[in-house]
């Protein structure tokens, strides 16, 4: 070493401008993202298609439209600690590979069964991909920026859906239902092409497994050229006891374990609200007395309300991110109970839905930025990756929850008070989570120690 710097990563992104490199990042894993919400979306469109064409019933349909949300949380749950211990960029890359291959074979299923098990690995594919792409660009992200950058990224997820919706209906009518399962997969197949030649492997990662200083050096070049006069690289964290674990061992350590199934419940019972209402909405609003039509126009101001997430990425980066997105579950818990008592008077329908999907999508949204900054490095694969797949069992239950309580014959109202508990619950958990965890994820300078070099 003769006299060079020693480059403390976090360090240099939080000092230097966000580069066109890490918009670069950027543009590539919200591409995933938004290719994530168009295949995890796509069943739906071509569902009336595939019952017309196999002479199908809805209830056998059932397994279809479920098997992409069980591979959605197996590949999460399975894809975290892989991606601790084998780096990002490889994960990513063939995560992608796994559900652009399997979406393509779905188009030429020859029945229901061969189409069910490709969308299950058509599921373990984007439920691997998602957090990977969360994962590197926090990584790449200075830390005032980190949850307006990845919220941002995350809206990805309901355009994609949105867009797929609108390409749908001009393909199958000139080109068949399978036409839509072929663009979902060859997009990505594309992709790869360009995440092979330009993604490059998560820098704080390389950090923490001490991969050599010349590809850390490469890497960091391209953000700011003053990396070049480096000699080593290091990296500070919080020093716990449980400083030396990694992945699964660090998500389920005794420092982080309370904050995890916080996180775990909270995104759990965020998307029970969220399927129940994309599920079974135009349903209940039409038993409750609206026509087919309006139900369904009315039910669509649901998921409109992703608007708020990058609002809320701001305020996360500037207060405490735990309360401002407890406070989005609290009043979403407040606008689900309400939807209950406004479907005798359509405006206020359409504003308190409106209202609870903006704040419901808001807080949904939010969560992949919380959880990146709560892990560590060395666990924050698997922190984020568990958080969602686990979320998604969430997803599968909120749709039994409602047909359970409509068979119980309970009201309108009080399927969505119901509904409104789950809100409270979200809430209630992310305060416990910053009631063990007062204390922001980068610490101060006298609480941290070097990592790698």
């Amino acid at each position: 070493m003769t006299g060079r710097p020693v480059v403390n990563v976090q360090t240099f992104l939080n000092e230097h401008p966000f580069s066109g490199f890490q918009w670069l990042i950027f543009a590539m894993c919200f591409v995933i993202v938004l290719l994530d919400g168009f295949d995890t979306a796509a069943i739906g469109f071509i569902a009336p298609s595939l019952m017309a064409e196999w002479n199908i019933g809805r209830p056998a349909l059932a397994p279809v439209l479920s098997a992409a949300l069980f591979g959605l949380a197996f590949g999460a749950i399975l894809a975290g600690p892989l991606s601790d211990r084998l780096g990002r960029r490889a994960l990513l890359i063939a995560s992608v590979v796994v559900f652009a291959v399997a979406c393509v074979a779905s188009a030429y299923s020859a029945d229901l069964t061969q189409l069910t098990v490709l969308r299950f690995i058509t599921g373990l594919g984007l439920g691997a991909a998602m957090p990977n792409a969360v994962t590197i660009m926090s990584e790449f992200c200075p830390d005032r920026r980190r949850a307006t950058v990845i919220n941002l990224m995350f809206c990805g997820f309901p355009l994609g859906a949105a867009f797929g919706g609108f390409l749908a209906a001009w393909l199958i009518p000139n080109f068949g239902w399978r036409s839509v399962l072929l663009f979902g997969g060859t997009t990505p197949l594309l992709l790869v092409i360009v995440l092979l030649a330009a993604l490059p492997e998560s820098v704080r990662y390389r950090v923490a497994r001490a991969h050599p200083v010349e590809k850390i050096r490469a890497t960091l070049r391209r953000i700011d050229p003053s990396a070049a006069d480096a000699s080593a690289f290091v990296m500070t964290e919080q020093a716990h006891e449980d400083a030396g674990k990694s992945g699964a061992a660090l998500v389920l350590s005794r420092t982080h374990l309370v904050g995890s199934i916080m996180l775990w419940l909270t995104y759990f019972m965020g998307l029970v609200i969220f399927y129940s209402s994309i599920n079974w909405m135009p349903v209940l609003l039409k038993e409750a007395g609206l026509s087919a039509q309006r139900a369904t126009l009315v039910s669509a101001f649901f998921p409109l309300g992703g608007v708020g997430a990058v609002l809320c990425g701001v305020l996360m980066d500037r207060f405490n991110a735990d309360r401002i997105v407890a406070a989005c579950y609290g009043l979403t818990a407040i606008s689900v109970f309400f939807i209950g008592h406004a479907v005798g008077n359509i405006g206020l329908l359409v504003l308190t839905v409106f209202a609870a999907g903006v704040l419901m999508n808001t807080a949904q949204s939010s969560m992949p930025a919380l959880a990146a900054a709560f892990y560590p490095t060395r666990g924050r694969g698997t922190g984020v990756a568990w958080m969602l797949g686990i979320g998604r069992f969430g997803g599968i239950g909120g749709s039994f929850l409602v047909a359970e309580l409509a068979r119980q014959h309970v009201s309108f109202a009080g399927i969505f008070a119901v509904l409104a508990v789950a809100g409270v619950i979200a809430c209630v958990a992310l305060l416990v989570k910053q009631g063990f965890h007062p204390r922001p994820a980068i610490a101060q300078a006298s609480e941290i120690e070097p990592l790698s070099h």
